[in-house]
């Protein structure tokens, strides 16, 4: 642990809660209260956001509208991107507020902000007026940091507790709504209903009574009776979609028309990215670094019909929910022909023993050190391993950090990475080149 973090660990609790709580204050006064003068978005969820936030950005562009973002991938302006290497969701110490003012500056009339729960815990959404928040799912996440899953439930709750006693905004002449975009096919769909705002908006795939209501059949899927052409072949993509039509069209946008600027929506930076340089199995980099979003994404990956899976896995340290380290190995362990297990963002962790926790749940279902397991530190020679030991048909999967500029190493240390960059030198050694 380094000294700052052990500073940081004498503070009492709530002295930091109210420093936080003073410090998104003040950023906002400083900057003037930007988030009044736009239509603010907040997404929030387990997994998710970041596409969820891309798409919502990307269907207003189509729709010629001014908007900005931020979001865990990296932040943007109209057209304007830059990545974010921070390793944070919600970046504080006026960062955030200084975004939006730079929004307003140029013109948006919508911000679109990744709102995470440790976010909310820190207060770095106070001083900023939302107008809508959307909510992905909820799965047990980030509950160790929160102290259990009723308190990260919570946390999440905050938000809509915000959104629903914030001010109501007068913009362009017109008196905007609270507005709540609920995923009507998770379990807590009704806990985040009872908040008392204008408007709740449901979507889903399910049956039950939603306002904006996909189904599929085959290949052909329909939202509300109409017929769309997605060309994004995750399903979790499609749901993600589904989230930001049922967004734009809460905000007034006529459905039809969204529709059809959702069917020009693409893959998401490290978001089943495929990485193709012409080699005869399939190679995909993707962010799932929970439980959830790796069960997700073997359900995404069957649907290519490969003839086996290689997967190349870790886990974060930093006091990040310790428990799924074995679940991520369970789950690897009973789906892949070869389970790699490699470093991640181990921060003032020690790496090693990171991956001998994950390599537990793999061998807990049957993996083999040394036969179908495999334990290698460095990440660029695990990725190496997993793409060299690929045959005709197969899929190799590279997952936790998906399109990530940084890894996070110890003594607060952040070094270049790229899991693509990896990925290709990997492909190079075997003849496939770009």
């Amino acid at each position: 642990m380094t000294t700052l973090a052990k500073m940081k660990c004498l503070i009492p609790f709530g002295f930091m809660a109210k420093y936080h709580y003073c410090l998104a204050w003040l950023a906002a006064l400083w900057y003037h209260f930007p988030a009044n003068q736009m239509i603010v978005i907040g997404v929030t969820g387990t997994s998710g956001k970041s596409s969820t936030v891309q798409y919502i950005y990307d269907l207003l562009r189509a729709l010629n509208q001014s908007v900005g973002y931020t979001s865990t991938i990296g932040f943007a302006i109209n057209g304007e991107y830059e990545e974010n290497k921070s390793k944070m969701t919600m970046l504080g110490r006026f960062f955030l507020s200084g975004m939006l003012r730079k929004m307003v500056s140029s013109g948006c009339q919508y911000a679109v902000i990744e709102t995470s729960s440790q976010g909310i815990s820190q207060h770095r959404h106070q001083g900023i007026n939302y107008d809508l928040v959307v909510f992905t799912n909820l799965s047990p996440e980030h509950i160790e940091a929160h102290g259990g899953y009723i308190n990260y439930r919570a946390a999440k709750g905050k938000l809509f507790s915000h959104l629903a006693h914030s001010p109501i905004k007068i913009f362009n002449g017109k008196t905007l709504q609270k507005i709540v975009v609920l995923n009507g096919d998770d379990r807590e769909v009704e806990f985040f209903s009872s908040f008392p705002v204008k408007k709740i908006v449901k979507f889903g795939w399910g049956s039950g009574q939603l306002d904006i209501q996909a189904q599929s059949v085959g290949a052909n899927i329909t939202v509300n009776h109409h017929p769309v052409h997605w060309q994004l072949p995750a399903e979790f993509s499609r749901k993600n979609a589904l989230a930001a039509v049922a967004t734009v069209t809460a905000l007034g946008f006529p459905l039809q028309e969204v529709l059809v600027a959702s069917e020009k929506l693409g893959s998401v930076p490290g978001r089943f990215q495929f990485i193709c340089a012409g080699q005869p199995f399939i190679v995909i980099i993707d962010y799932a670094f929970e439980p959830g979003a790796l069960t997700a994404l073997f359900k995404a990956v069957h649907s290519l019909h490969p003839v086996a899976i290689i997967g190349v896995h870790g886990s974060a340290g930093g006091g990040r929910d310790l428990a799924r380290r074995k679940m991520i190995g369970e789950i690897a362990g009973k789906e892949e022909r070869l389970v790699v297990v490699t470093n991640e963002d181990p921060y003032d962790d020690n790496p090693e023993d990171i991956i001998k926790d994950v390599a537990a749940g793999a061998q807990a279902v049957g993996k083999r050190v040394g036969v179908d397991l495999k334990l290698i530190l460095d990440r660029a020679t695990a990725i190496k391993v997993a793409i060299h030991a690929a045959l005709p048909g197969e899929a190799v999967i590279i997952t936790g950090k998906g399109s990530e500029p940084v890894m996070a190493v110890a003594n607060g240390q952040k070094i270049p990475w790229s899991d693509a960059q990896a990925a290709l030198n990997a492909l190079a050694d075997l003849g496939y080149t770009v």
